[in-house]
């Protein structure tokens, strides 16, 4: 026991000797608040040294919180807008009137705004209320049903714009604000954060529509569809469309379809009245974790091909059933909202770089869009699509009569014997100008114009060297 005692002894000096240097010598680190002399609050000791290297990360967020900036930029783009709706079955037969009211974005100087295809559906009349009160009618360029996009047109200049985001960019987390104009409230303004993106929701309905919305958490209540979904620096990223609720008000999910998709509508609505809708041609479903191990799949990422169509544009490329989509143009693709709204932004005879999952590697091809008909050619108005409805047929004017009539219109080539446009004696040569009190500028105006009326349909125009205004009213067929 004795020759131990020198070594326990040594080892307790040893101790002590180091306590008693690391308490005199080293000065310790503390933890605890400080104020400067500007009065902030600061962390010092250790866990100041921590902090100061990645300050940035931890105390600035990605965008600023002050969104004074932004709903001031915003609040003057947003309408208020009526839509008139009339409908058969009132009291003695007569129709009965009704109307929905709800947002639009002003997109140009010149009078084009955005707004839900549900807003303004089957509408008579579409009045516009704008921030400043300045009320317009406004006409249906052209609507969308499977994105729930309508694009509409106010004669007036100079009005103020909002200008479009980017809303890939957008992330999860991200500030952003919902910016409607409802009934007679005026602008409203709501903050929220993006809580998701690539949302199906299932409210659009039809095989062909698309759902990617953005969901948030900005209150959106009824009066506010159309409106604006805008970010902190106060660019469009969204057009508000919907909520889930039981109660029929806001209970903290809003849904907006993405600006990108919504920028690609309403330019086809303004060039060719109507969506150019481009397909893969294959069915797809989402991909699981189980069947990303059978086939090597790192993550369950991705779009599982279940059916290849026949001389479809992913039949030209070769593809096949078992494939996953994993991308599209260097873009990553983890969902079908996701792979069928970055496929809606392009038109038939577009062409695209696909990614795609085959026998445990990756693989990629180009591959040429095409409609629903299999076709690369753009989609146009061509001036028969009211025969069944209504019996007419029209054509665009030609710059010639443009010019000689000093007007623009639809002209009617013919008329079905027994339609309903035949009977209120209308002649072929009638130049369309008006539809249900809504200005019509093309073939493609005029028809969306009808096909959207809900019952009653009025058409003003003008004949061939006569200056009389004429007007025949009719309802269409099965109202």
């Amino acid at each position: 026991m004795k020759k131990y005692l020198p070594i326990l002894l040594a080892a307790l000096f040893s101790a002590f000797f180091t306590v008693f240097v690391v308490r005199y010598l080293e000065k310790p680190l503390q933890v605890r608040w400080e104020n400067d002399e500007a009065g902030a609050v600061r962390y010092t000791g250790l866990v100041e040294k921590l902090f100061d290297a990645r300050s940035n990360n931890m105390f600035h967020s990605s965008s600023p919180t002050d969104f004074i900036a932004s709903a001031s930029i915003a609040t003057p783009t947003v309408v208020n807008i009526r839509a008139v709706q009339e409908s058969s079955g009132g009291l003695w037969g007569r129709p009965s009137i009704s109307g929905s009211s709800g947002s639009g974005v002003i997109l140009s100087p010149d009078g084009y705004l955005v707004t839900n295809h549900h807003v303004i559906e089957k509408s008579t009349e579409i009045k516009v209320t704008l921030a400043d009160k300045r009320t317009y009618f406004a006409r249906l360029v052209g609507s969308d049903p499977s994105t729930d996009i309508a694009l509409l047109k106010i004669d007036e200049t100079e009005l103020p714009f909002i200008l479009f985001g980017n809303s890939d960019s957008v992330s999860v987390g991200e500030w952003v604000l919902a910016v409607g104009n409802p009934f007679n409230l005026e602008s409203t303004v709501t903050a929220g954060i993006v809580s998701a993106k690539g949302r199906n929701i299932n409210i659009l309905g039809g095989g062909a529509s698309i759902e990617s919305f953005i969901q948030t958490d900005a209150a959106v209540n009824p009066g506010n569809s159309g409106g604006a979904l805008v970010n902190t620096a106060g660019e469009l990223v969204g057009i508000n469309t919907a909520i889930i609720t039981e109660s029929g008000s806001y209970e903290g999910y809003s849904f907006a379809v993405p600006a990108n998709l919504v920028k690609k509508i309403i330019s086809d609505l303004r060039e060719f009245g109507v969506v150019q809708r481009a397909f893969l041609g294959i069915g797809i479903e989402d991909m699981d974790s189980e069947t990303a191990h059978d086939i090597g799949l790192p993550n369950a990422q991705g779009v599982f091909v279940n059916r290849v169509g026949i001389n479809s544009a992913a039949d030209d490329a070769g593809l096949e059933v078992g494939d996953v989509s994993l991308g599209i143009n260097k873009i990553n693709i983890r969902s079908t909202p996701e792979l069928q709204e970055y496929v809606g932004r392009f038109r038939p005879g577009d062409a695209v770089r696909l990614e795609y999952w085959r026998k445990g590697k990756k693989q990629e091809t180009m591959l040429t869009l095409k409609d629903g008909k299999n076709s690369t050619q753009v989609a146009r108005r061509r001036g028969d699509e009211l025969r069944q409805d209504i019996g007419l047929e029209l054509r665009d004017l030609t710059r010639d009569e443009q010019r000689k009539f000093g007007f623009f219109g639809a002209m009617v080539t013919s008329i079905d014997r027994g339609s309903v446009v035949f009977q209120t004696n209308m002649q072929p040569g009638f130049v369309i100008t008006k539809v249900n009190g809504s200005r019509v500028s093309t073939l493609a105006e005029a028809v969306d114009a009808v096909l959207n009326a809900y019952n009653s349909v009025v058409l003003d125009g003008y004949y061939e060297g006569e200056k009389d205004l004429y007007s025949y009213r009719f309802r269409k067929r099965g109202s």
